[in-house]
């Protein structure tokens, strides 16, 4: 069995409580190498580079 709330909740204050569920922005920075937007402390994706090394051999594929 569950307890029984004394008192109802009204609208206003179980949406004031509802009001920071939002999502936040993404934090983007620049690539060192490439200068590509990536998520900070990861793996570029467009070079493969972390921390001005390569860490990941991007192939080049003929078009």
């Amino acid at each position: 069995m569950s307890i029984c709330p004394k008192n109802r909740t009204s609208k206003a204050r179980k949406n004031k409580r509802r009001a920071n569920w939002k999502m936040g922005t993404v934090n983007l920075i620049k690539c060192s190498k490439c200068g590509a937007l990536t998520m900070p402390h990861r793996v570029c994706k467009n070079c493969g580079s972390y921390n001005k090394e390569t860490i990941i051999e991007q192939s080049v594929e003929a078009k």
